[in-house]
């Protein structure tokens, strides 16, 4: 891979003089490793099941979040049509229509034992990128078939459409652009939505027994099962065929949505369904072949920190990539030992014609209700219920600040996917000693980041002064420019005794890189945002490393943050997911908080609507002074003022339209006569 690095300026040796926890990166692997669907992965080692369960808590969150489902949304009546019942020889099959969400339908058939008395197990199946849907019928793969077998051997099974197939058609496949991965809405989040209802329809039915529902799907239906699993408990048993890969992690738009991998993978969410029972089905002819000795194994030690080995088997096909008989007959077998009392004697696969399709069509001379939703009115809808789950949390009081809080600080962190750095596991490195100060780099244990920073001393401290970080989008030059002018901001701080620092953030000031062009561009680039954070994200978390990095070289806890410019957003953010003694100055450069398409320009972080944005963040900023200037008319004031008042600290909110002047940040922060 070809990338072209700007030149440093002659003051930033990087020759590292002191080392503090560990060693930084001469590139910063942020860029350096644009992580993919088709890199290696390899399964953390995790030594306890405390440390695992800690992990998976975390990452059921991600997932959720990353799918729009976090905030779950308001779970409406699926209104469920069930018709057309054809009975068989020891089944039945009927046409199903769920309206998963107001005005948006969910096609599919239910497949039934008869003669046999329930209530039975259920069966949730998702099909996967077959051509024809839920009515595939090929040899390499039956979704029939498996309804029809499972039926007769005593489940009642739901098979049910991707988006964009058979009757569920109100979509295409792949719709969604940036201002929906705003607000969390995508395919991947919608199908996952739609599986979750699908098991809520099947706990619904009265011959259905809700302890025992399983899941099942190849391909991106595998892909389907493992992540309804990761999400939804209610599923007991499941089995995930040619997906779970550390090769491959889904080439399809449904398969990938922004933040659902970033520092994860397929294996890891995988084992999250331990230490239920599941069943790892590959194939020796596509991207599973290698699963009888890494991806197996993987999963395998999480379930031995259950002792919950015997939960968890593999199987593998010498076929291509398939749900062909063989795979479906080993199903049958392991669901029956974990889901059935008595498992049948027969459990072959039944093939089933396709004769008259249409008698399995839900929408078969029958169309969908006028309320049905178009592309268009379907996102409405989704901002609408975001927005409104967001209004619900619009602090009044104490208590529903606190309410607010825990839910904005939870749900910003996994937008941004940033946190503040322990101090255990900081790096901190000098390399090159200034008259008044240090070039720095700041990073952090096993992230593989590299933040230049500097820090400048005063002639004589004056402990009444704060020390203070200043991040600007022109980085350490406007910071080393500043010291130097005799009306700068900086030159003022360290003339009345206080310590500054500055910071480089994340493709900004002279650590912006140019990348040229390679054979992986395409591939690196295609599902970008599903593995790896947005540059603003990044900037975020790089103000964070820095607030703890200048709390470690100055021993203060208690500290300034002025953000300058396009920076002031940044510091907005970082500020509310930092702990408290923070003074913040941020400067919000008119930025239009009611417009998505200026976070789409100028603040790119999918999730961050959903999250809450800048009315989450004013919740959080309520624990020290917060000065917020250069602001549009669009801005969420009124969310800063109840937040604040609730807090019971108005006075320490100062909100202002104009832009702040340096002299007007200098007084607030370091008024004279405070030696």
């Amino acid at each position: 891979m070809k990338r072209s690095v700007a030149p440093l300026a002659a003051y930033l040796v990087l020759v590292p003089v002191l080392g503090v926890g560990g060693e930084i990166p001469d590139v910063d692997q942020r860029k350096a490793v644009i992580r993919h669907t088709d890199m290696k992965y390899s399964m953390p080692r995790y030594d306890s099941l405390d440390e695992w369960k800690e992990r998976a808590t975390f990452l059921r969150k991600q997932v959720k979040f990353a799918s729009g489902l976090l905030p779950m949304p308001n779970k409406t009546p699926l209104n469920s049509q069930v018709f057309g019942r054809i009975e068989y020889d020891g089944y039945s099959i009927e046409k199903v229509l769920l309206e998963t969400w107001p005005g948006f339908f969910l096609g599919g058939n239910l497949y039934r034992p008869l003669g046999k008395s329930g209530p039975f197990p259920g069966v949730v199946s998702p099909h996967g990128h077959w051509r024809y849907g839920r009515f595939e019928n090929s040899e390499r793969g039956s979704v029939p078939a498996r309804g029809v077998s499972l039926a007769k051997q005593g489940y009642v099974v739901f098979t049910y459409d991707m988006i964009g197939y058979n009757d569920t058609a109100q979509l295409p496949h792949g719709f969604e652009g940036p201002r929906e991965q705003l607000w969390g809405l995508g395919m991947f989040g919608l199908q996952t939505w739609n599986s979750v209802r699908a098991v809520d329809f099947l706990e619904s039915l009265r011959d259905v027994d809700p302890q025992r529902i399983g899941a099942t799907g190849a391909s991106g239906g595998g892909t389907q099962t493992f992540f309804l699993t990761a999400v939804d408990d209610r599923i007991r048993y499941s089995a995930p065929v040619n997906m779970i890969s550390a090769i491959m992690q889904g080439g399809s738009v449904c398969e990938n949505t922004p933040n659902l991998r970033i520092d994860t993978h397929n294996v890891e969410i995988a084992a999250l369904m331990a230490p239920r029972p599941m069943l790892m089905v590959s194939a020796t002819g596509d991207w599973t072949r290698n699963t009888p000795t890494d991806e197996y194994p993987g999963v395998r030690s999480v379930y031995k920190l259950y002792n919950a080995e015997l939960q968890l088997e593999q199987v593998q096909i010498d076929a291509p990539h398939n749900y062909n008989r063989q795979s479906r007959e080993e199903v049958y077998k392991f669901f029956a030992k974990k889901a059935l009392p008595v498992p049948p004697d027969d459990l072959t696969d039944h093939g089933i014609s396709m004769r008259g399709l249409q008698s399995l069509v839900s929408l078969w001379n029958k169309e969908l209700p006028p309320h049905a939703l178009d592309q268009a009115g379907l996102i409405r809808s989704w901002i609408g219920e975001a927005q409104k789950q967001t209004m619900q949390l619009k602090p009044s009081d104490a208590a529903s600040l606190e309410k607010a809080q825990k839910a904005f600080r939870e749900r910003l962190g996994l937008a941004l996917m940033a946190s503040m750095p322990k101090a255990d596991a900081l790096i901190v490195e000098e390399t090159e000693p200034l008259t008044n100060g240090k070039m720095l780099l700041v990073g952090r244990k096993g992230k593989g980041d590299r933040v230049p920073g500097v820090i400048l001393q005063p002639r004589r401290a004056n402990p009444a002064v704060q020390p203070t970080l200043i991040v600007h989008p022109e980085g350490l030059a406007w910071v080393l420019s500043s010291s130097e002018s005799r009306d700068g901001l900086v030159q003022g701080l360290l003339s009345r005794g206080g310590v500054v620092m500055g910071i480089d953030a994340f493709q900004s000031g002279r650590s912006k890189t140019t990348v040229e062009a390679s054979e992986d561009s395409g591939r690196e680039m295609r599902y970008f945002t599903t593995f790896n954070r947005t540059d603003d994200a990044n900037r975020v978390q790089d103000v964070l490393t820095a607030i703890a990095g200048l709390r470690k070289l100055t021993e203060r806890e208690s500290l300034n943050l002025v953000g300058i410019g396009q920076a002031g957003v940044w510091t907005v953010f970082a500020r509310a997911l930092a702990d408290s003694n923070v003074v913040l100055l941020a400067d919000l450069a008119r930025f239009d908080a009611a417009s998505d398409d200026e976070y789409v320009n100028h603040f790119f972080v999918p999730g961050i609507r959903r999250a809450g944005d800048f009315r989450g963040a004013a919740t959080l900023l309520t624990s020290g002074k917060a000065v917020l200037h250069n602001i549009s008319n669009a801005f969420p004031t009124e969310w800063l003022e109840k937040s604040f008042d609730a807090a019971g600290t108005p006075d320490q909110l100062a909100i202002q339209h104009p832009p702040v002047t340096e002299a007007e940040i200098l007084a607030t922060i370091a008024p004279t006569g405070r030696r």
